[in-house]
């Protein structure tokens, strides 16, 4: 089996040929090609070919068009900081939503022609015809609360949630319009899925049912025009106790990339009971314990997943969260051969 048929048979529950892995690669790639960090978000074109390079070079069963977490933020307006060395991020000193009363000034904008977005358009194209015969491609988009979060900041966002409530949806819903026709995009060029972010759906950042009222619906509606186009949704989620029941009732996932156990379960072994027929699993390696573990510890963490979560098909073998961008490839090395090896169905 090659990549796709891989990934195909797991999304179907079958057994593949073995459990696919994905370390997920994304900023760490730029050593393949030598270059910093910030020439690799600001170039498409290096960030593709980087990751492409280390898809190659590590056989690699997926591609995430991931770069950073503040490319849809940058076409809203919001000041981005770039650095050689970690991942760009909003520069909250001069946050573009300065009071409650700045939520009813967003408005939608084109992601085909703003910036960032358009290029990461180019860019799922380009990895669709350089790879797409072989691995799925996976449209990364950060989900519609985690965005609004960028432009205001999470501090003031968390407060305002409580004490304005009516006056973050109509920001909130002008997102959802952008994200929209950001999928629409990404679904054009050929990508296989759409992974969401829905960063802060977990249990150690605010309720469920806060979740569900600002969040819930505009993930649902995103889902299901996702899903009417002929495209996967999947859904990456690393907080801790992340709801899985609600996020699946809301988006019908294909896939959940995760970290920590979810809530609602005591272990990796319940929530493969629970949400394994429903839904194919992807992680669980720590990227932060990746830092300190030797490659005789991942090796048999990944055969500890695999056992756990990879029985009877409906696992992909990944990191729960980006690979370290400070290492280098070794650990990955590690999982993919594990994944080959002790793997094998």
């Amino acid at each position: 089996m090659n990549s796709m048929e891989r990934i195909v048979a797991t999304l179907e529950h079958r057994r593949a040929d073995r459990v696919p892995v994905y370390p997920l690669i994304n900023s760490v790639s730029r050593q393949a090609l030598g270059i910093n960090y910030e020439e690799w978000t600001k170039d498409w074109k290096k960030c593709a070919d980087a990751i492409i390079k280390t898809t190659e070079e590590l056989d690699l069963d997926c591609i995430s068009t991931l770069v950073d977490l503040s490319v849809e933020a940058a076409d809203f307006g919001q000041e981005i900081l770039y650095f050689e060395d970690k991942a760009a991020c909003p520069n909250y000193n001069n946050r573009l939503l300065q009071d409650v009363e700045d939520y009813a000034t967003l408005k939608a904008v084109d992601p085909r022609k703003t910036p960032r977005m358009s290029e990461h358009i180019e860019m799922a194209k380009y990895l669709v015809e350089k790879k797409g015969k072989d691995v799925p491609i996976v449209g990364f988009v950060f989900g519609p609360l985690g965005i609004l979060s960028m432009l205001r900041g999470q501090e003031d966002l968390f407060i305002e949630l409580i004490t304005d409530s009516e006056e973050i949806h109509p920001a909130l819903i002008e997102i959802t319009k952008t994200l929209k026709e950001f999928c629409g995009a990404l679904i054009d060029v050929g990508v296989n899925a759409i992974m969401f972010d829905t960063l802060y759906a977990s249990a150690s950042i605010m309720s469920e049912a806060m979740w569900e009222e600002f969040e819930g619906g505009y993930i649902q509606e995103l889902s299901e025009y996702v899903r009417s186009r002929g495209c996967l949704v999947m859904l990456h989620n690393c907080g801790q106790s992340s709801y899985f029941e609600a996020q699946i009732n809301r988006m019908h996932p294909a896939l959940i990339s995760f970290l920590h156990i979810p809530f609602g379960c005591s272990s990796y072994e319940e929530t493969k009971e629970k949400f394994g027929d429903q839904v194919v699993l992807m992680g669980t390696i720590d990227p932060g314990w990746l830092m300190t573990a030797t490659d005789e510890q991942v090796c048999e963490k990944s055969k500890e997943m695999i056992d756990i979560l990879g029985k009877d098909g409906g696992f992909v073998l990944a990191t729960g969260c980006e690979y370290p961008a400070c290492l280098n490839f070794d650990k990955a090395k590690v999982m993919v051969e594990t994944a080959k090896t002790y793997g094998k169905y």
